[in-house]
């Protein structure tokens, strides 16, 4: 069966053939009208030029005539048509006049181009003639409506004996203009036909371009663009060939912490971080790429538009910042669960141990090594609760501590530090567990890495306190330390001690670390190194606003 046209794809069909119809019909008329106005004003100037050059013409022949010997003397003659008919007629036909008609002062004529015309009156004003002055006109005589110019002929002592009329027809003047005219109109039919092919094909192109579109559809597509790239939660930003903003939508913007408008502006100069900068100004497209701003964790991707990568870029940002968090928490609990799993395999063996001890007979040595072991993870147990009021951040304390053990790593709570109900106002705990976690993970890593460089077992040595104006977090270990050309780098993302196929994933941890300090108002310091080991201290102000 065919397919059926809804009544409102006939409408919207209607609308588009018509408008770009309107369009080139408007276009046709403005080129028929300039080429219809040029054709007229040329015309116009034609026609005034042949006119003048006629009066040129007939001026200059009647003074000539009115000069020759032949008419001064004949003019003074008792016949002086004999002599001068055959005179003018000669002169009319070299000079390509219509007529030369000589007469007495009275305006009887002596000749004429029609001989029953010779002894009357001519038709037309003599006045000026007779003062001595040669002047044209137009006038309807007996050949009709033709411009004519009329000069006195002067004796030896300068007094007006004769006059001479030389005249060229209207209608000699249309026909010379005739030809002129003819090839004005084709000219003009010409340029409209070539202006009308032009704007056809200027039409064409432009319904290809707009896809077929109308002024009301394509209104409408903005409309809809416009409203779809300010309302989507996903950030977009669009960058041309050379790399300026030329759109950014509310979600971009509020994801890169941009305070003014970005349209404009090259994305190299907006202030972001050269990690991100970057990544967006590189030649090759970017795939799911994490990112820090300053408040934000950011995942990338940028594509060319179209398919000439000249165009520009279009740049996607997701914010990550939770699904970060949520991350570093599950990583931190996969590693209690290990931690707790290998706690479980050892008690187990120290169990049978004890056991073992009991059925030997060595009721005492069973005792002493029960209680031993209970002592120590007491005594972890007993410092971490009574200096830390905050569940989490205890509980976070006492899983990293068994984590630590099982990589064997010593991690100590120092005798300063004390956390009462007092916490800086906004912090939550994830933003806690996200400062002082990746610390101690990254201070395992380090103490690991640095195990034989000092005496005795590697050590995390960690200090949490508030006092009056701050929390402090501080995390030291007995690792290699921090190298000084790399204090200013260890916050960006994606740096990392480890070798590159081990540092796969790694290097945001510090990052993040940063980023929850700077967000909540904080800062970080970085001390130690020289290959005593790095020190990481946090401070958070209690109240917003208070300076360092």
């Amino acid at each position: 069966m065919p397919a059926r046209t809804t009544p409102a794809r006939s409408r919207r069909h209607r609308v588009a053939r018509s408008l770009a119809g309107q369009l080139f019909v408007v276009q046709v008329l403005i080129v028929a009208v300039v080429v219809a106005g040029g054709a007229v004003l040329a015309y116009v100037l034609t026609s005034d030029r042949a006119e003048q050059a006629a009066e040129q013409q007939v001026v200059a022949t009647a003074t000539t005539v009115a000069d020759a010997p032949t008419v001064v003397q004949a003019a003074q003659q008792p016949d002086p048509t004999a002599v001068l008919q055959p005179y003018a007629l000669r002169v009319t036909r070299d000079a390509q006049v219509d007529f030369v008609t000589i007469m007495d002062t009275h305006g009887v004529r002596w000749t004429h181009p029609d001989p029953t015309e010779i002894g009357r009156h001519f038709l037309g004003h003599i006045g000026p003639a007779l003062a001595g002055h040669t002047f044209t006109e137009t006038y309807t005589g007996t050949l009709g409506p033709s411009v004519r110019a009329v000069a006195p002929v002067r004796d030896a002592s300068g007094r007006v004996v004769a006059l001479v009329s030389v005249g060229i027809t209207v209608q000699q003047l249309s026909g010379q203009l005739r030809g002129a005219i003819t090839a004005l109109v084709a000219v003009a039919a010409a340029a409209l036909a070539l202006g009308g092919y032009g704007t056809w094909l200027a039409n064409r192109r432009l319904r290809r371009h707009t896809h077929g579109m109308g002024a009301a559809e394509l209104s409408h597509l903005y409309e809809y663009h416009q409203a779809t790239l300010h309302s989507v939660r996903e950030g977009l930003v669009l960058l041309d060939r050379a790399g300026t903003v030329v759109l950014c939508n509310d979600a971009a913007r509020e994801l890169l912490g941009l305070d003014g408008p970005a349209e404009g502006r090259p994305f190299a100069e907006l202030a972001l971080p050269t990690p991100l900068r970057a990544a967006v100004a590189g030649d090759e497209p970017v795939r799911d790429q994490l990112h820090l701003t300053a408040d934000r964790v950011v995942v990338v991707n940028t594509s060319p538009i179209g398919e000439r990568p000249d165009l520009g870029t279009v740049v996607t940002l997701r914010d990550h910042t939770e699904l970060q968090a949520l991350s570093g928490e599950l990583d931190s609990v996969r590693g209690f669960a290990e931690a707790l799993s290998a706690q479980a395999h050892e008690s187990a063996n120290r169990l049978h141990a004890v056991v073992s001890l009991i059925e030997t007979g060595r009721h005492r040595q069973a005792v002493d090594f029960a209680t031993a072991e209970l002592e120590l993870a007491q005594q972890l147990t007993d410092r971490v609760v009574g200096a830390v009021n905050e569940p989490v951040l205890a509980a976070l304390l006492l899983g990293k501590a068994a984590q630590a053990a099982e990589r064997g790593v010593d991690l100590v709570l120092t005798e300063e530090s004390r956390i009462d109900d007092a916490l800086p106002e906004g912090l939550s705990a994830r933003d806690l567990v996200t400062l002082l976690g990746n610390l101690i993970d990254n201070a395992t890593d380090a103490a690991i890495e640095g195990a034989g460089r000092h005496p005795g077992p590697p050590t995390v040595t960690v200090t949490a306190r508030t006092d009056a104006r701050e929390l402090l977090l501080r995390v030291a270990d007995t690792g290699p330390g921090i190298a000084p050309d790399a204090v200013d780098r260890i916050f960006e993302r994606g740096w990392s001690t480890k070798q590159p196929e081990q540092a796969r994933g790694r290097g945001i941890g510090l990052a993040l670390v940063a980023q929850t300090a700077r967000r909540n108002g904080g800062h970080v310091e970085v001390g130690g190194g020289g290959g005593r080991g790095a020190v990481l201290t946090v401070r958070v102000p209690l109240q917003r606003g208070v300076g360092r």
